[in-house]
Protein backbone atom coordinates (compact mmCIF):
# COMPACT_ATOMS: atom_id res chain seq x y z
CA UNK A 1 0.00 0.00 0.00
CA UNK A 2 1.36 3.42 -0.95
CA UNK A 3 1.43 5.95 1.82
CA UNK A 4 0.01 9.42 1.17
CA UNK A 5 1.76 12.73 1.83
CA UNK A 6 0.53 15.13 4.54
CA UNK A 7 0.41 18.04 4.49
CA UNK A 8 1.22 18.80 0.85
CA UNK A 9 3.31 21.94 0.62
CA UNK A 10 4.05 23.35 -2.89
CA UNK A 11 7.10 21.34 -3.81
CA UNK A 12 8.04 23.00 -7.07
CA UNK A 13 8.31 26.50 -8.50
CA UNK A 14 7.05 27.21 -12.01
CA UNK A 15 9.91 27.86 -14.37
CA UNK A 16 8.69 27.45 -17.96
CA UNK A 17 6.31 25.74 -20.41
CA UNK A 18 6.66 23.79 -23.61
CA UNK A 19 6.08 25.72 -26.84
CA UNK A 20 2.84 24.49 -28.50
CA UNK A 21 2.99 20.70 -28.75
CA UNK A 22 6.62 19.72 -28.31
CA UNK A 23 7.05 16.26 -29.92
CA UNK A 24 9.96 14.04 -30.72
CA UNK A 25 10.01 14.86 -34.40
CA UNK A 26 10.44 18.65 -33.99
CA UNK A 27 12.93 18.04 -31.20
CA UNK A 28 14.92 15.67 -33.38
CA UNK A 29 14.86 18.17 -36.25
CA UNK A 30 16.06 20.90 -33.90
CA UNK A 31 18.91 18.72 -32.73
CA UNK A 32 19.96 17.91 -36.30
CA UNK A 33 19.88 21.60 -37.20
CA UNK A 34 21.84 22.53 -34.10
CA UNK A 35 18.96 24.71 -32.89
CA UNK A 36 17.38 24.65 -29.46
CA UNK A 37 13.85 23.80 -28.38
CA UNK A 38 12.11 26.53 -26.42
CA UNK A 39 9.93 25.62 -23.45
CA UNK A 40 7.57 28.21 -22.05
CA UNK A 41 5.24 28.28 -19.04
CA UNK A 42 4.64 26.32 -15.85
CA UNK A 43 3.16 23.06 -17.11
CA UNK A 44 6.29 21.54 -18.60
CA UNK A 45 9.20 22.68 -16.41
CA UNK A 46 9.52 22.71 -12.64
CA UNK A 47 12.31 23.62 -10.25
CA UNK A 48 12.62 21.08 -7.44
CA UNK A 49 12.34 22.44 -3.92
CA UNK A 50 12.65 20.80 -0.50
CA UNK A 51 9.53 20.56 1.66
CA UNK A 52 8.37 19.25 5.02
CA UNK A 53 6.75 15.88 4.26
CA UNK A 54 4.33 14.18 6.65
CA UNK A 55 3.61 10.48 6.20
CA UNK A 56 1.71 7.78 8.07
CA UNK A 57 -0.83 4.97 7.83
CA UNK A 58 -3.49 5.11 5.13
CA UNK A 59 -7.14 4.94 6.23
CA UNK A 60 -10.25 4.59 4.11
CA UNK A 61 -13.93 4.16 4.73
CA UNK A 62 -17.34 5.79 4.50
CA UNK A 63 -18.07 9.19 5.99
CA UNK A 64 -20.81 8.92 8.59
CA UNK A 65 -22.47 11.51 10.83
CA UNK A 66 -20.81 11.63 14.23
CA UNK A 67 -24.19 12.34 15.84
CA UNK A 68 -27.36 10.74 14.54
CA UNK A 69 -30.66 9.49 15.93
CA UNK A 70 -32.94 6.74 14.70
CA UNK A 71 -36.35 7.85 15.94
CA UNK A 72 -38.62 4.84 16.60
CA UNK A 73 -42.22 4.48 17.65
CA UNK A 74 -42.68 4.22 21.41
CA UNK A 75 -46.42 3.82 21.00
CA UNK A 76 -48.43 1.46 18.80
CA UNK A 77 -51.15 3.02 16.70
CA UNK A 78 -52.03 4.85 13.51
CA UNK A 79 -49.84 7.70 12.30
CA UNK A 80 -52.20 10.68 12.12
CA UNK A 81 -49.80 13.08 10.40
CA UNK A 82 -46.14 13.79 9.66
CA UNK A 83 -44.76 17.32 9.66
CA UNK A 84 -41.28 17.02 8.13
CA UNK A 85 -39.69 15.73 4.93
CA UNK A 86 -36.17 14.42 4.14
CA UNK A 87 -33.64 17.26 3.90
CA UNK A 88 -35.56 19.50 6.29
CA UNK A 89 -33.67 21.09 9.18
CA UNK A 90 -35.08 20.56 12.65
CA UNK A 91 -34.29 21.68 16.18
CA UNK A 92 -34.27 19.56 19.29
CA UNK A 93 -37.92 19.13 20.32
CA UNK A 94 -39.36 19.85 16.85
CA UNK A 95 -42.63 17.95 16.31
CA UNK A 96 -41.97 15.36 13.60
CA UNK A 97 -45.27 13.46 13.61
CA UNK A 98 -48.26 12.40 15.66
CA UNK A 99 -49.66 8.95 16.49
CA UNK A 100 -53.31 8.29 17.43
CA UNK A 101 -53.45 8.58 21.22
CA UNK A 102 -57.08 7.70 21.98
CA UNK A 103 -56.30 4.41 23.73
CA UNK A 104 -53.56 5.85 25.95
CA UNK A 105 -55.54 9.04 26.55
CA UNK A 106 -58.34 6.99 28.11
CA UNK A 107 -55.76 5.24 30.31
CA UNK A 108 -54.34 8.64 31.26
CA UNK A 109 -57.75 10.03 32.25
CA UNK A 110 -58.48 6.87 34.26
CA UNK A 111 -55.14 7.15 36.06
CA UNK A 112 -55.80 10.81 36.78
CA UNK A 113 -59.16 9.95 38.34
CA UNK A 114 -57.53 7.18 40.38
CA UNK A 115 -55.05 9.70 41.79
CA UNK A 116 -57.87 11.98 42.92
CA UNK A 117 -59.70 9.08 44.59
CA UNK A 118 -56.56 7.77 46.26
CA UNK A 119 -55.75 11.28 47.47
CA UNK A 120 -59.14 11.64 49.10
CA UNK A 121 -58.82 8.24 50.79
CA UNK A 122 -55.36 9.18 52.03
CA UNK A 123 -56.61 12.39 53.61
CA UNK A 124 -59.50 10.59 55.29
CA UNK A 125 -57.22 7.84 56.65
CA UNK A 126 -54.73 10.40 57.94
CA UNK A 127 -57.43 12.38 59.82
CA UNK A 128 -58.81 9.16 61.30
CA UNK A 129 -55.32 8.12 62.45
CA UNK A 130 -54.70 11.54 64.03
CA UNK A 131 -58.05 11.42 65.84
CA UNK A 132 -57.32 7.94 67.23
CA UNK A 133 -53.91 9.12 68.40
CA UNK A 134 -55.55 11.89 70.46
CA UNK A 135 -58.21 9.55 71.88
CA UNK A 136 -55.61 6.94 72.74
CA UNK A 137 -53.60 9.56 74.61
CA UNK A 138 -56.71 10.37 76.66
CA UNK A 139 -57.43 6.68 77.24
CA UNK A 140 -60.69 6.87 75.26
CA UNK A 141 -59.84 4.10 72.68
CA UNK A 142 -58.02 0.83 72.84
CA UNK A 143 -54.42 0.65 71.61
CA UNK A 144 -55.33 -1.83 68.93
CA UNK A 145 -57.84 0.67 67.43
CA UNK A 146 -55.12 3.32 67.27
CA UNK A 147 -52.77 0.85 65.55
CA UNK A 148 -55.47 -0.15 63.06
CA UNK A 149 -56.07 3.49 62.15
CA UNK A 150 -52.32 4.08 61.69
CA UNK A 151 -52.08 0.98 59.46
CA UNK A 152 -55.01 2.18 57.35
CA UNK A 153 -53.31 5.57 56.91
CA UNK A 154 -50.08 3.88 55.79
CA UNK A 155 -51.98 1.74 53.27
CA UNK A 156 -53.72 4.85 51.94
CA UNK A 157 -50.34 6.55 51.46
CA UNK A 158 -49.09 3.52 49.50
CA UNK A 159 -52.22 3.44 47.34
CA UNK A 160 -51.81 7.15 46.54
CA UNK A 161 -48.15 6.66 45.59
CA UNK A 162 -49.11 3.74 43.31
CA UNK A 163 -51.81 5.86 41.65
CA UNK A 164 -49.28 8.66 41.10
CA UNK A 165 -46.84 6.23 39.46
CA UNK A 166 -49.56 4.92 37.16
CA UNK A 167 -50.49 8.48 36.21
CA UNK A 168 -46.86 9.29 35.41
CA UNK A 169 -46.59 6.17 33.25
CA UNK A 170 -49.82 7.04 31.42
CA UNK A 171 -48.61 10.62 30.89
CA UNK A 172 -45.36 9.32 29.40
CA UNK A 173 -47.30 7.05 27.06
CA UNK A 174 -49.48 9.96 26.03
CA UNK A 175 -46.41 12.11 25.36
CA UNK A 176 -45.06 9.39 23.04
CA UNK A 177 -47.95 10.09 20.71
CA UNK A 178 -46.08 13.27 19.75
CA UNK A 179 -42.87 12.27 17.98
CA UNK A 180 -40.20 14.93 18.49
CA UNK A 181 -36.60 15.36 17.33
CA UNK A 182 -34.01 14.40 19.98
CA UNK A 183 -31.32 16.68 18.49
CA UNK A 184 -30.59 19.60 16.18
CA UNK A 185 -29.98 18.32 12.68
CA UNK A 186 -31.45 17.38 9.33
CA UNK A 187 -34.08 14.75 8.53
CA UNK A 188 -32.29 12.15 6.40
CA UNK A 189 -35.11 9.58 6.18
CA UNK A 190 -38.84 9.51 6.81
CA UNK A 191 -40.14 5.94 6.98
CA UNK A 192 -43.86 6.59 7.55
CA UNK A 193 -46.71 8.75 6.29
CA UNK A 194 -50.12 9.66 7.60
CA UNK A 195 -52.38 6.61 7.83
CA UNK A 196 -49.60 4.07 8.40
CA UNK A 197 -50.05 1.71 11.36
CA UNK A 198 -46.91 1.28 13.46
CA UNK A 199 -45.89 -0.98 16.30
CA UNK A 200 -43.61 -0.13 19.19
CA UNK A 201 -40.03 -0.09 17.91
CA UNK A 202 -40.85 0.61 14.25
CA UNK A 203 -38.55 3.13 12.50
CA UNK A 204 -40.14 6.53 11.96
CA UNK A 205 -37.41 9.08 11.15
CA UNK A 206 -33.62 9.36 10.90
CA UNK A 207 -32.07 12.61 12.09
CA UNK A 208 -28.39 13.45 11.47
CA UNK A 209 -26.21 16.32 12.60
CA UNK A 210 -24.15 17.24 9.49
CA UNK A 211 -21.86 19.65 11.36
CA UNK A 212 -19.43 16.88 12.28
CA UNK A 213 -18.67 13.69 10.37
CA UNK A 214 -16.70 10.60 11.28
CA UNK A 215 -14.34 8.49 9.18
CA UNK A 216 -13.80 4.95 10.43
CA UNK A 217 -10.81 3.13 8.95
CA UNK A 218 -8.35 0.39 9.80
CA UNK A 219 -4.57 0.36 10.12
CA UNK A 220 -2.14 -2.55 10.63
CA UNK A 221 -1.67 -3.46 14.28
CA UNK A 222 2.08 -2.76 14.10
CA UNK A 223 1.42 0.88 13.19
CA UNK A 224 -0.89 1.58 16.12
CA UNK A 225 2.06 2.37 18.38
CA UNK A 226 2.62 5.53 16.31
CA UNK A 227 -0.98 6.69 16.59
CA UNK A 228 -2.56 8.82 19.26
CA UNK A 229 -5.77 10.84 19.58
CA UNK A 230 -5.39 14.27 18.04
CA UNK A 231 -3.11 13.12 15.19
CA UNK A 232 -3.93 15.01 11.95
CA UNK A 233 -5.73 13.24 9.11
CA UNK A 234 -5.88 14.52 5.54
CA UNK A 235 -8.11 12.79 3.02
CA UNK A 236 -9.91 12.98 -0.30
CA UNK A 237 -13.57 12.19 -0.90
CA UNK A 238 -15.17 10.61 -3.96
CA UNK A 239 -17.12 13.25 -5.84
CA UNK A 240 -14.88 16.11 -4.66
CA UNK A 241 -12.11 15.93 -7.25
CA UNK A 242 -9.03 18.02 -6.55
CA UNK A 243 -10.05 18.86 -2.97
CA UNK A 244 -8.55 17.66 0.29
CA UNK A 245 -10.11 17.77 3.75
CA UNK A 246 -8.68 17.65 7.26
CA UNK A 247 -9.66 16.00 10.50
CA UNK A 248 -8.15 14.51 13.65
CA UNK A 249 -7.98 11.05 15.19
CA UNK A 250 -10.67 10.91 17.86
CA UNK A 251 -10.28 7.38 19.26
CA UNK A 252 -8.53 4.09 18.59
CA UNK A 253 -10.08 0.68 19.12
CA UNK A 254 -8.24 -1.12 21.94
CA UNK A 255 -8.39 -4.52 20.20
CA UNK A 256 -7.38 -5.75 16.74
CA UNK A 257 -9.50 -7.86 14.41
CA UNK A 258 -8.19 -11.42 14.96
CA UNK A 259 -8.71 -12.31 11.30
CA UNK A 260 -7.07 -9.30 9.61
CA UNK A 261 -4.79 -8.04 12.42
CA UNK A 262 -6.13 -4.58 11.69
CA UNK A 263 -7.14 -1.99 14.29
CA UNK A 264 -10.07 0.33 13.71
CA UNK A 265 -9.39 4.05 13.99
CA UNK A 266 -12.04 6.80 14.15
CA UNK A 267 -11.35 10.31 12.87
CA UNK A 268 -13.55 13.32 13.48
CA UNK A 269 -14.13 15.57 10.47
CA UNK A 270 -15.37 19.12 11.20
CA UNK A 271 -18.08 20.08 8.73
CA UNK A 272 -19.35 23.41 10.05
CA UNK A 273 -20.02 24.74 6.54
CA UNK A 274 -21.63 21.39 5.65
CA UNK A 275 -19.70 21.09 2.42
CA UNK A 276 -19.35 17.33 2.84
CA UNK A 277 -22.15 14.80 2.54
CA UNK A 278 -22.39 11.66 4.67
CA UNK A 279 -22.30 8.28 2.97
CA UNK A 280 -19.43 9.02 0.55
CA UNK A 281 -16.22 7.00 0.35
CA UNK A 282 -13.11 8.73 1.70
CA UNK A 283 -9.42 7.82 1.63
CA UNK A 284 -6.77 9.57 3.66
CA UNK A 285 -3.63 9.34 5.70
CA UNK A 286 -2.82 9.84 9.35
CA UNK A 287 0.22 12.08 9.74
CA UNK A 288 2.61 10.39 12.17
CA UNK A 289 6.08 11.13 10.72
CA UNK A 290 7.66 14.33 9.37
CA UNK A 291 10.85 14.81 7.36
CA UNK A 292 12.43 17.18 4.83
CA UNK A 293 12.42 15.76 1.29
CA UNK A 294 11.83 16.56 -2.40
CA UNK A 295 8.67 16.21 -4.47
CA UNK A 296 8.10 16.30 -8.23
CA UNK A 297 4.96 15.83 -10.35
CA UNK A 298 4.28 12.20 -11.16
CA UNK A 299 4.21 13.09 -14.87
CA UNK A 300 7.92 13.91 -14.67
CA UNK A 301 8.93 10.32 -13.85
CA UNK A 302 9.36 7.63 -16.50
CA UNK A 303 8.73 4.32 -14.73
CA UNK A 304 8.57 2.12 -17.81
CA UNK A 305 12.09 0.81 -17.33
CA UNK A 306 13.80 -1.03 -14.51
CA UNK A 307 15.06 2.23 -13.01
CA UNK A 308 12.79 5.30 -12.73
CA UNK A 309 14.09 8.21 -14.81
CA UNK A 310 13.47 11.93 -15.10
CA UNK A 311 14.64 14.48 -17.68
CA UNK A 312 16.64 17.38 -16.28
CA UNK A 313 18.06 20.48 -17.90
CA UNK A 314 21.82 20.71 -17.37
CA UNK A 315 24.05 23.16 -19.19
CA UNK A 316 21.22 24.07 -21.55
CA UNK A 317 20.65 20.45 -22.67
CA UNK A 318 18.28 17.66 -21.72
CA UNK A 319 19.78 14.79 -19.74
CA UNK A 320 18.37 11.60 -18.27
CA UNK A 321 18.69 11.15 -14.53
CA UNK A 322 17.98 8.00 -12.54
CA UNK A 323 16.01 8.65 -9.34
CA UNK A 324 14.95 6.77 -6.24
CA UNK A 325 11.22 7.13 -5.52
CA UNK A 326 9.44 7.40 -2.19
CA UNK A 327 5.82 7.86 -1.24
CA UNK A 328 3.18 9.18 -3.61
CA UNK A 329 0.39 11.66 -2.99
CA UNK A 330 -2.54 10.69 -5.23
CA UNK A 331 -4.42 13.86 -4.30
CA UNK A 332 -1.84 16.10 -6.04
CA UNK A 333 -0.15 13.56 -8.36
CA UNK A 334 3.24 14.25 -6.79
CA UNK A 335 5.85 11.74 -5.75
CA UNK A 336 8.78 11.86 -3.34
CA UNK A 337 12.33 11.77 -4.70
CA UNK A 338 14.70 10.13 -2.20
CA UNK A 339 17.76 10.18 -4.41
CA UNK A 340 19.10 11.38 -7.79
CA UNK A 341 17.95 15.01 -7.59
CA UNK A 342 18.82 18.06 -5.52
CA UNK A 343 16.87 21.16 -4.62
CA UNK A 344 17.16 23.66 -7.49
CA UNK A 345 17.34 21.06 -10.31
CA UNK A 346 15.18 21.86 -13.35
CA UNK A 347 12.95 18.93 -14.37
CA UNK A 348 10.82 18.50 -17.51
CA UNK A 349 7.23 17.38 -16.97
CA UNK A 350 4.16 16.66 -19.05
CA UNK A 351 4.56 17.06 -22.82
CA UNK A 352 8.18 18.18 -22.42
CA UNK A 353 9.16 14.61 -21.47
CA UNK A 354 8.95 13.80 -25.20
CA UNK A 355 12.18 15.79 -25.80
CA UNK A 356 15.13 13.49 -26.43
CA UNK A 357 18.21 13.54 -24.17
CA UNK A 358 20.96 15.72 -25.62
CA UNK A 359 18.62 18.22 -27.25
CA UNK A 360 19.43 21.84 -26.43
CA UNK A 361 16.57 23.67 -24.72
CA UNK A 362 15.91 27.26 -23.83
CA UNK A 363 13.61 27.92 -20.86
CA UNK A 364 11.52 31.05 -21.07
CA UNK A 365 8.89 32.17 -18.52
CA UNK A 366 5.34 32.63 -19.76
CA UNK A 367 4.10 36.21 -20.00
CA UNK A 368 1.27 37.27 -17.74
CA UNK A 369 -2.05 36.51 -19.42
CA UNK A 370 -0.50 33.82 -21.60
CA UNK A 371 0.60 36.21 -24.43
CA UNK A 372 4.12 36.53 -25.79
Amino acid sequence: MIARVFPIVPAVLAAGVLVGGCKREPAAQAEEAGASVTVIGSETVVVVDSIQLRTGPVVSGTLMPERRADVRAELAGTVLETYVDPGQRVKRGTLLGRIDDRAVRDAYLSAKAAVRSAGQNRELARRNAERNDRLAAAGAVAERDREAAASAAANADAAYADAQARLTQAADQLAHAEVRSPLDGVVSERHVSGGDVVQTGDALFNIVDPRSLELAGTVPAEQVVKLKPGAPVEFTVSGYAGRTFNGTVDRINPSADPATRQVRVYATIPNAEQGLVAGLYAEGQIGTDRRTTLLVPLSAVNQRGVTPMVLVVKGGRVAQQAVELGVRDPATDQIEIRGGLEAGDTVLVGAATAIQPGVAVRVEPADVGGER
